[in-house]
């Protein structure tokens, strides 16, 4: 979508606006988060805000909690224009916000819960009677069968988010903010939040819900936001738009302008490379992603195609053992092993590049040369220094063939830009001479020039015989890259296609495709 073009938009509502948010614009350094964003909540709605990592969903949400002031724009709260300073002054506007995690404390009863900062006093002391007698009546309201006067944590996360609601809905909050409240819900505890969901909607609150779970959102909500790289792609009625054309719109069908690749797809499966490195058989962790098989070949680039929230970093972290899994096997080189850590992975030559490239990847403070020689030391034990001179040799090596900029091996890796910090943690893992590289989102948030670079790797590095695990949200980067196509929803696999089968139209009908079992939600036992 240009500048010029408006955002897709469906028909106006009759009922004003209860938070309207016009031409938002938040920066930080080196990244735009939100570019001219618009965005309404209409009383008595339940309003999906749809989009992959990146899109912004998450900026937006705190700039209308007030963590983030904005660069631009004008914030709307009940017709009154608002310059939030701070999380308290969204509160008293009338938002309220129920985070995944709840933030409550859960040595404090329900009702202390509930009532926490509004207590009611009498003699200058804080009403207990009071506070049950208030707590109960706001789980009246709700219909939530708890006892005021157990401590939370005795309950389940489920009934602690719904008791975060009641909280919410004692600040006489015109807005309630759900954000991913479903994540570690079972089908039961889903439609009891739901349920409660329901109410406050008849009640007239504006209920902002965020969601991985396409059918929870196609169940429960009335319109949808959507966006994609910081820009607003549109706003629709979820009745009038098909799942399909939802994953479209979140992707994006936006090719972008890389070098030719020279990777032409294999014509029939028997062309692919027949060397195993690694295999899983029912590999899966409760909670996380349900039992997958997984076949890794010998030159060969296997991509996971998914929304955000399918199981494709969950199922990467098993492989390297970053996670535990309970359930499956795994061989390497047709040999048996147990990935109870990275350590046993990186003893089996298996390397992993985090999508959190700052939070799991790179040192900031360490310099180039210390970031890209970690792991190789690590492999060879602190008591056994890589002698200096090798050092500098390998160092330069994979500045030149990486094309690091700035090429200064002493630079602070905080201070380069993102597409070379992304090739100062590929070198790191490069050194080690792995037999599997495991690359999450490593094109996410550098720009072109860059991201072809590295697109252009992991064509070398498979062609050279190395093993790739390459997952991305760009679908059209994965089917590009990759010989085979592994879909993932709900965390599930769902399908493996070989490439010359992976049609953009039949990967996206496989992500949307809605299950045969009622109730949406999280698989069975995950």
């Amino acid at each position: 979508m240009t500048s010029a073009t408006l955002p897709e938009q469906s028909p106006t509502p009759i009922a004003a606006p209860v938070v309207e948010l016009r031409d938002i614009s938040i920066s930080f350094p080196g990244v735009k988060a939100l570019d001219g964003v618009d965005f309404r909540l209409l009383p008595g709605e339940v309003h999906a805000l749809m989009g992959e990592n990146g899109a912004g969903k998450s900026t937006l949400i705190k700039a209308l909690t007030g963590v983030y002031g904005v660069d631009s724009g004008t914030i709307r709260v009940r017709g009154t224009e608002q310059v939030f300073s701070g999380p308290g002054a969204a509160q008293q506007a009338g938002i309220a916000t129920v985070y995944q995690e709840v933030n409550l404390c859960p040595n404090l009863t329900v009702a202390e819960n509930i009532m926490l900062g509004r207590e009611p006093l009498r003699w200058g002391r804080v009403d207990r009677r009071g506070v049950r007698r208030r707590a109960t009546e706001l789980l009246a309201r709700l219909n939530l069968a708890i006892d005021p006067d157990s401590v939370l944590d005795e309950h389940p996360l489920a009934i602690q988010q719904l008791v975060a609601i009641a909280r919410a809905v004692d600040l006489d909050a015109a807005v309630l903010i759900l954000d991913e409240p479903t994540s570690s819900l079972d089908a039961d505890e889903v439609r009891e939040l739901f349920r409660v969901i329901r109410g406050l909607r008849q009640d007239g609150v504006a209920v902002l819900f965020v969601s991985h779970f396409l059918d929870q959102v196609y169940e429960i909500a009335d319109r949808t936001t959507i966006l994609r790289n910081g820009k607003l792609v549109g706003e629709y009625e979820i009745a009038s738009l098909p799942q399909l054309e939802m994953v479209a719109k979140m992707i994006g069908h936006e090719l972008a302008v890389l070098t030719d690749l020279d990777r032409q797809p294999p014509t029939d499966v028997a062309d692919l490379p027949d060397t195993p490195v690694l295999e899983a058989v029912g590999l899966g962790r409760a909670g996380a992603i349900a039992p997958a098989d997984l076949l890794l070949r010998s030159g060969e680039v296997l991509g996971l195609a998914g929304l955000l929230g399918s199981g494709r970093t969950e199922l990467a972290r098993l492989l390297f053992g970053a996670d535990h899994a309970d359930s499956g096997t795994v061989t390497v080189a047709r040999r048996p092993v147990r990935l109870r850590s990275p350590v046993d992975a990186i003893a089996e030559r298996i390397a992993f590049c985090s999508e959190d490239r700052k939070g799991q990847g790179i040192i900031g403070d360490l310099t180039v040369r210390e970031n890209i020689l970690l792991a190789a030391q690590a492999r060879r034990g602190w008591a056994r220094r890589i002698p200096r001179r090798s050092a500098d040799e390998l160092v330069e090596r994979w500045i030149t063939a990486l094309d690091i900029r700035p090429s200064d091996p002493d630079a602070l890796t905080r201070n380069l830009s993102g597409g070379n910090q992304q090739k100062v943690l590929l070198a790191r893992w490069l050194l080690t001479e792995p037999r599997l590289l495991i690359l999450d989102e490593p094109t996410r948030g550098i720009d072109v020039g860059a991201k072809a670079q590295i697109q252009k790797l992991v064509v070398d590095l498979a062609h050279d015989g190395m093993a790739v695990l390459f997952i991305s949200a760009e679908l059209e980067e994965v089917l590009r890259l990759s010989d085979r196509v592994a879909v993932l929803r709900d965390r599930r696999k769902v399908a493996e296609l070989p490439r010359a089968a992976a049609s953009m139209g039949q990967v996206l009908e496989l992500i949307a495709q809605r299950p045969t079992s009622p109730g949406g939600g999280a698989p069975d036992g995950v």
